[in-house]
């Protein structure tokens, strides 16, 4: 197993930690519906993708 020879500062393990932040998904809005969905997905309101029907809503 790997053994550190010498102590890391807090300093120079917060700089490695910076990134490791969560972001929030950026968010787009639905041409068709209007609604906010994320990037790359279908919307969840009205099945549309790329101005295309992508899932066909079905009613119970």
């Amino acid at each position: 197993m790997a053994h550190p020879k010498r102590k890391i500062s807090k300093t120079r393990r917060d700089k490695r930690r910076t990134h490791d932040k969560a972001v929030a998904p950026t968010l787009a809005i639905c041409p068709n519906c209007g609604a906010a969905y994320k990037y790359h997905t279908v919307c969840g309101e009205c099945g549309q993708y790329r101005g295309k029907q992508a899932i066909e809503e079905v009613e119970a």
